[in-house]
This record gives C-alpha cells, structure tokens and sequence, in this order.
C-alpha cells in the first residue's frame, strides 16, 4: 500500500524542522498552527518552557463533548556521533522506505493525522477529534503535563487517547514506568598521596552504583514478573558517571544518572527509597566523619508513569474494531515508556497505536515503511467514521 501525496509532502516538511529536544520545538508548533489555520481549525498553546518550547492543542468537532485524541510528540532525538547514510533532515525513500530523523518516532504518525484532517473538517462529526502535539517527550514525558494538568479538570476532555509511537500498528495496552534520576556527591580534594584525609566523591558513589546494580540482580531474581514483556521484571540502570580531574587529585565532585523500569506491581517509590537510604543513612555519616560539609543529593530527571490498559476496557474493543486488518488482532505491551500513561494517570484511558517499529528510532538511518503509513492512514479514515455516528 502507498501512502497519499498529502501525507509524505507534510512529512517532508516535518522532518526537515531540527526539532531535536535541546531546540526549541516551536517551528513544528508554527508550521501545525499554520496548516490548522487554513483549515479553519482554532488551536491553543500550553507553554512547557515559556517562549521555547510548547504543547498544541486542537479540537475538530463540537467542542462542547468529549471525543477521541490522537497525540504525537514533535521532538525528536540527536543525530550527533550517528552514521547516517543519508541526510536525516531531507527524506530519502528506497525500497518502500522513507528515511530521516523523525519518520517513524513519530512525525510519520503526526503527518497522517495531519493530512486526514481536511477530511474531519468537511464530515458531520457527532464527537470531536481532538489533535495534542507534546514537546520533550524524548527526555522523559515532561513536556505534555502542563498540558495534561489542564485537561484533567476539563468537563469535554478526550473520552480516551491513541498515542501514535511506533507500535507496528499493533494496540498496545501496557508499557513499564520510567523514572530517571541523578545522584550528586560532594566530598573534599587532596592530593593523592593524601588521599585518608580526603573524601573521594567518585569512590562512594561507585559504592551507590554498585548498591543499584545489586537491587537490578534482586528483581532479576525475584521479581515480580510480568510475563508480557520480553524482560519480565523490573530493571534498573546506571548509565552517565561523571567524576575527578586527575588520576593524582581525590574527586571533590561527582554525579551519575540511574533510571528504574517498573512492571505492574513493583513501586519505584520503594525501590528509589531503599538507593536514598542506604546513600543518606549509612554513606553520608562516614563521609562527614572527615568532611562535614560532604553531601549526597539527589533529582529527579524524569518521571513517566506506566501504563496498563485493562483488555475489557470498552476502548480496547473500539480500538481493535478500527484496526480490524490494518495491524495485528492481538494486543501487546512493549517495554519502552510513552505518553500514554501519562494520560491515564489524569483519567484519560490510552493505548498506543502508530506506524512504523521501536526498532527503527533513535538510531542512524531511522526509516518508516510506506506500507505502514498507508495502514495509519486507514485508521485515521475508521476514526472518522466512527466519530460520525
């Protein structure tokens, strides 16, 4: 199947937007507002970042009731350091493929839904769509929740999302939380040779990390599992460690970045807890024994909530009704972390349905399948009908 000429050029426009999440993502927002505009389709902003970085928000329909929101985020991830064969700000297509920075995660599904929309404006819609457009969803989901925080005292907010990540049109119902954070230790410098006198900020939190990573085996273990995902159990992870100037001065400073990966029944909280304890309650008093001023501090990077869609839920049957024979008949659950949970953590249900594979983002050479863009396309036609009666 091949995509509509509407849908790739509003692609190619799409991609060629440096919309990667350390830019302002307000050239994708003006270019939306812009194409919403000719359609005679009223819109809003919600700031994440004043004057940098924004949410749209966009009703089509009566607005005085709840319908159906498809929601797509408008970042994209860095290409830096990446072999790319092609440019990934120009789309190349070869073999059914079309190539570039954002095609399948996931301006491939806002393009399709872009491009249905004249089609929405022109039917008698007895239920609106609603179109969100998210910043920083890459760098954790943060991005939507101003957004999120004002729909969820709406009295006409979306009955319940399709967030459009790349799911190979499969419904997905379950996807793990993600919890990010970074750990800053502070102890005091000496030279080397001096080094029982000082306190080394890389040694203890090595200690923290190396406490992370006996948590991971105890999940690994024990559980509990989930046997939906490919890895069954909770994960954590260290990843950035930054620390020290040279091999003969005792690090004052260091921080790293750990993450957390959360099946249903499993609490990050708890886990987080026992990481925050064993830092404060038996590292902390021994580094002040030799500096008083030594600290350990922890933020918070990110927080997206997990997502677990009830296979009864009356959405669930809808949904798969609308992609009878454009993807699989059977739900899934993948272990990557969406929006979606986000949304039903305010009372919106969600599930996950969009073109293309996890398998194709974030790397060099990302692609999405032409077939798979005509297949989201047929969506977007079922979602029409099925918003006109």
């Amino acid at each position: 199947m091949q995509p509509s000429e509407r849908t790739l050029d509003l692609l190619r426009q799409l991609v060629a937007l440096d919309t990667t999440s350390r830019n302002s993502n307000l050239p994708a927002i003006e270019f939306i507002e812009a194409y919403l505009a000719e359609l005679g389709i009223e819109s809003r902003r919600v700031w994440y970042e004043a004057d940098n970085k924004a949410n749209l928000y966009a009703t089509i329909g009566p607005s005085d009731v709840s319908g159906i929101a498809v929601s797509a985020h408008t970042d994209v991830v860095p290409v830096d350091n990446q072999d790319w064969a092609t440019d990934p700000w120009t789309i190349t297509e070869q073999d059914g493929r079309l190539y570039g920075r954002g095609t399948a995660d996931m301006k491939g599904f806002l393009a399709v839904v872009l491009a249905a929309l004249p089609d929405f404006v022109d039917a008698d819609l007895e239920a609106p769509l609603h179109l969100v457009c998210s910043p920083d969803e890459e760098v954790g989901c943060v991005g939507i929740l101003p957004l999120l925080d004002e729909l969820k005292d709406d009295p006409a907010r979306p009955r319940f999302a399709i967030v459009g990540e790349p799911s190979s049109m499969q419904v997905v119902l379950a996807h793990k939380g993600h919890y990010a954070y970074r750990c800053h230790v502070r102890g005091v410098e000496a030279h080397s040779s001096m080094a029982p006198l000082a306190v080394n900020a890389v040694e203890y939190g090595a200690r923290i990390v190396t406490r992370i990573s006996e948590i991971a085996r105890r999940k690994a273990d024990s559980g509990p599992f989930d046997e939906r995902y490919p890895v069954a159990h909770t994960t954590l992870h260290n990843g950035v460690f930054e620390g020290g100037t040279a091999f003969n001065i005792v690090p004052r400073h260091a921080h790293f970045d750990f993450e957390i990966r959360t099946v249903a029944g499993d609490n990050h909280e708890d886990l987080f807890g026992e990481i925050e304890r064993y830092a404060l309650d038996e590292l902390l008093p021994e580094m002040q024994t030799v500096y008083p001023d030594s600290s350990i501090e922890f933020e918070v990077l990110s927080a997206t909530r997990g997502l677990d869609t009830a296979s009864d839920d009356p959405i669930v049957a809808e949904t798969l009704e609308m992609t009878r024979d454009i993807g699989p008949r059977e739900t899934g659950q993948v272990s990557y972390a969406t929006e979606a949970g986000l949304f039903q953590a305010v009372g919106i249900p969600a599930v996950v349905c969009g073109p293309g594979s996890i398998e194709q983002a974030h790397g060099p050479n990302e692609y999405v399948d032409l077939d798979q863009l005509a297949r989201a396309e047929q969506l977007m036609q079922r979602l029409l009908e099925h918003l006109s009666h």
